[in-house]
């Protein structure tokens, strides 16, 4: 289990993260919402072992984040910033195989079980067509799933993915959304996604962690959450809910 208690983040005067307690179980997709400047990123990135907290702590298996060596940590989750790298010169396989990176040894050539976990990550995601491609040739979608290739290939139990849908139309954020809830289905892990679409959260999502100012003003399954006076307190935003014509789903009508 991946663990925050009584976390707060500071930086230059300002709290980014006040007093927030979360946990992220096994095999679950969890939404991560809030307005902008809630904290989300933040929390994502701490829960990453990317940023050191001034308060509280983060734990992976009721171990300290901090006494993880990084390629300890990467061996266990897999976080993908909403500022991806440049990886223009790179091929599609070559993309994908850095995903092994905490797998090798200085310098090792890849091994057959590298390129097994490499094969079955483009498999999974449906990027094999273009495997030899540039990633710049590539579309925004078919960027996507390449970098969701790379993150199965790196072989972890958790994937943490900030705004991964936050670039792409309607089409492609429905086909990423779609192949992470495969993800969690099929393979058993465990996703914290950053949405801004809080109906895709509710369709796609087991649970919702709410951000508000930098603390946790909400956190529960979809059916607690698609409440009108629990989206007004997240969003400040009246809402009226009707049913989905085919899943019968709450949709939420601002």
């Amino acid at each position: 289990m991946l663990r925050a208690n009584q976390l707060t983040i500071s930086r230059q005067g300002n709290t980014l993260l006040d007093n927030v307690s979360c946990e992220i179980d096994t095999n679950q997709l969890v939404a991560l919402v809030g307005h902008n400047g809630s904290g989300k990123s933040t929390l994502i990135k701490a829960l990453a072992g990317e940023m050191i907290s001034n308060g509280g702590s983060v734990s992976l298996d009721d171990r300290p984040m901090s006494s993880y060596s990084s390629k300890e940590l990467a061996r266990q989750m897999t976080y993908l910033p909403q500022q991806l790298p440049e990886a223009a010169g790179f091929t599609v396989r070559e993309l994908v195989m850095l995903g092994r990176y905490p797998h090798q040894k200085w310098l090792q050539k890849p091994t057959q079980i590298d390129k097994d976990k490499v094969a079955e990550a483009m498999r999974t995601t449906q990027v094999e067509a273009f495997a030899d491609r540039i990633t710049a040739t590539l579309s925004g979608g078919e960027r996507a799933r390449v970098w969701l290739a790379m993150c199965l290939a790196q072989d972890t139990r958790y994937l943490l993915l900030d705004e991964p849908l936050a670039a792409l139309d309607m089409h492609y954020q429905l086909e990423v959304i779609q192949l992470i809830r495969r993800l969690v289905d099929e393979q058993g892990l465990s996703v914290i996604i950053i949405v801004h679409d809080i109906n895709l959260a509710a369709q796609y999502a087991d649970r919702v962690i709410a951000l508000k100012n930098g603390q946790v003003c909400h956190n529960g399954d979809i059916q607690s959450t698609m409440q009108p006076d629990i989206l007004h307190n997240i969003f400040n935003v009246d809402m009226q809910l009707l049913s989905h014509p085919i899943t019968g789903q709450p949709v939420a009508i601002a």
